[in-house]
């Protein structure tokens, strides 16, 4: 029987937080100018978190991919983000009015992807730049919300545009750069027109990555200052449009200058924040002077009661100051946010988030507080309640697929790509988690599911060879009086063809039933080590879940159906059309087993009444592909990962 949900009135799900920051988008992290709030992208959603009340957010939802760039007006009342989409289709432009929280415009010239927007000085214009498939240059009137004009960014022979910068003394000023492009723009509202001026770098062939206004400060040296990946900084005259000095002269920025960010003027000169693709974040002091025949000499060092500061192997993409206070704000592509202080050059790290795919998250046992998350060579403990990073356990060039902990929460069991179950535990000092056993060529070709019996004594695996496994966690004491793990294999279980995705044991712990790519559900005897039942599709199965009672079980897969399927002899009941695209990749449900939760390559998260088999609600928030959901123990909140590193959480509503 074919799903109708299209034609029942279905409900927005209500998304409560997003744990993730896209460091990846160049100065991405802002602080609004009412110094409160920190505004940053993540996915299709723009964030504004309260930085002087802990865990208090503000989702602007809105677009539909990812936001690749976001600017906030001088005077806060605005924000302006822009987002990438599909070769062939426009990408949107979104203006928000910040005090409302509600998108007041949308524009779509620019094809494919929004490189960078900007607010002028005085909030007059807003200039966008187009991506690589677009290459254009575009301004916005604020007043009438329409296009004033638009030129190309660039000249033929040269490179991609990629970064964009406003004047601080007049709005008829901006100016772009990129790979061996840099121009000053002059903005002629009455002509419609923007008029380009190259500058003349003197020979010296650049890639652009971030450019700094500081015109406003000295009347007579309106420079502006451009970093480039070769590792230097270039200071450009722009009266003149002519390159003044570039700094340092030998000793440049390993991997590139990647932010920039203006402090004050001092008597040696201008104080700059710098950041770099090597994870350096330093405030230096830029003095100039001018010899015999207007030659310049630039005296460059670091200031003196500020160290520079090292991000291990994490790019600076965001400098951000909190006004003209005391503190600034660095984001990094390894989606890290931290908070410095000006007057010891301190730093505290306030937000860590995944930056890469996330392959399974769990719930504790009777916990809705926390959750445990995994992506590549990373185990991570969350707190729901602060969106706030606990725990962390690390294991260097492998990637853990599969989670599962005990009911008691002493141990958590984890599957990885070399094959092996890692099996951890809870220091009781500070709660880290550290390795108790290790199982040995446990699969082949990795383990790809894990599962624990309620006693959580044994271990239910599946891996890449299609194997699904029982081993028996045994406890003792070794010679020394040390207490010691090991576990035993019990079953060895061969009927798949292709990988194991999912595990799921009976709550008697006498059965699982495990879901695979070789288009079979298998039931298993965990008693015997047999097979029970197998259920056949045309289809690559990604999930499996227990039904009422148990006596039924659900899957979903690639060819976005929903099967209901009987236990006792694995015939079908019904079918439900899942989604209208794209591989439905899990589904989760309610302990009372009377919802079940689905996501997948749809990019939804749809909510299911059990036995009516329809869709009461739909949630609308992730940009990237989902690949996992859990509904808390408490039926109260219910959290999905998706591709792009972010976690979301959102209010399970009374279905």
């Amino acid at each position: 029987m074919a799903g109708e949900d299209d034609n029942i009135d279905t409900k927005d799900l209500e998304l409560e937080r997003i744990i993730g920051f896209n460091g990846k988008v160049q100065s991405g992290l802002m602080v609004h100018p009412d110094r409160e709030h920190i505004v940053y992208p993540l996915g299709c959603n723009i964030i504004i978190e309260d930085i002087t009340k802990e865990a208090k957010q503000c989702i602007l939802s809105g677009h539909t991919n990812d936001v690749t760039c976001i600017d906030i007006s001088n005077d806060g009342r605005y924000i302006v983000s822009g987002q990438e989409t599909f070769m062939g289709f426009k990408a949107i432009i979104t203006l928000w009015d910040y005090a409302t929280k509600k998108a007041i415009q949308k524009w779509e010239l620019h094809k494919v992807k929004v490189q960078a927007v900007a607010f002028s000085k005085s909030g007059k214009y807003v200039i966008s730049l187009g991506g690589q498939d677009d290459g254009s240059v575009v301004v916005w009137d604020m007043v009438t919300k329409e296009p004033i004009c638009g030129s190309p960014a660039q000249v033929e022979s040269a490179g991609i545009t990629t970064c964009l910068a406003t004047s601080k003394v007049s709005d008829e000023v901006f100016v772009t750069g990129g790979d061996n492009t840099l121009r000053v723009w002059t903005i002629d509202k009455e002509n419609r027109k923007i008029r380009p001026s190259n500058t003349n770098l003197g020979g010296f062939k650049r890639s652009i990555t971030c450019i700094e206004m500081v015109d406003d400060q000295v009347e007579d040296m309106p420079y502006f200052f451009c970093g480039t990946t070769t590792g230097d900084i270039l200071c450009i005259n722009k009266s003149t449009n002519i390159l003044q000095f570039e700094f340092p002269g030998k000793d440049k920025f390993c991997l590139g200058v990647t932010a920039i960010s203006f402090v004050k003027m001092t008597d040696k000169g201008f104080n700059m924040l710098i950041g770099t693709g090597s994870g350096i974040v330093g405030n230096y002091n830029i003095s100039v002077c001018f010899e015999k025949g207007n030659k310049v000499k630039t005296v460059f060092k670091h200031r003196s009661d500020a160290k520079p500061w090292k991000h291990c192997e994490s790019a600076i993409t965001s400098i951000a100051k909190r006004g003209a206070g005391h503190q600034f704000f660095v984001g990094t592509d390894h989606s890290q946010v931290y908070k410095f202080q000006f007057a010891d050059y301190s730093a505290d790290l306030i937000k860590t988030c995944h930056s890469c795919p996330v392959n399974d998250i769990i719930f504790p046992f009777g916990v809705a507080q926390l959750i445990l998350t995994c992506q590549e060579g990373e185990i991570r403990v969350w707190d729901l309640t602060t969106g706030r990073e606990l725990r962390r356990f690390v294991l260097a060039n492998k990637v853990c697929n599969a989670l599962a902990i005990s009911r008691d929460g002493k141990i958590v069991v984890s599957g990885w790509n070399d094959g092996k179950i890692r099996i951890l535990g809870f220091k009781s000092k500070d709660l880290s988690l550290e390795l108790k056993h290790v199982v040995m060529d446990a699969h082949n070709k990795g383990v790809t599911a894990v599962a624990l019996t309620t006693r959580g004594d044994q271990v239910i695996s599946g891996g890449g060879d299609g194997m699904v496994r029982m081993w028996e966690i045994i406890t003792f004491m070794d010679h020394t009086g040390k207490k010691e793990m090991r576990a035993d294999l019990r079953h060895s279980m061969k009927e798949h063809k292709n990988c194991v995705s999912e595990i799921v044991i009976a709550s008697s712990d006498k059965e699982c039933a495990s879901a695979s790519g070789d288009g079979t559900t298998i039931i298993w005897d965990l008693t015997k080590g047999s097979r029970k039942t197998v259920v056949f599709a045309n289809t690559l199965f990604k999930s499996v879940c227990y039904g009422e009672d148990e006596h039924q079980i659900i899957t979903c897969g690639t060819d976005h159906k929903i099967g209901y399927w009987e236990t006792y002899d694995g015939s079908m009941i019904r079918e439900l059309e899942g989604a209208k695209a794209g591989a439905i990749n899990f589904m989760d449900i309610t302990s009372d087993q009377k919802a079940f939760a689905t996501g997948g390559e749809e990019k939804l998260i749809k909510l299911w009444r059990y036995r009516e088999g329809e869709v009461t609600h739909v949630g609308k928030g992730h940009s990237a592909n989902i690949s996992r959901i859990r509904i808390a123990p408490d039926n109260r909140s219910l959290i999905s990962v998706s591709e792009d590193g972010a976690i979301l959480q959102w209010r399970f509503p009374a279905v």
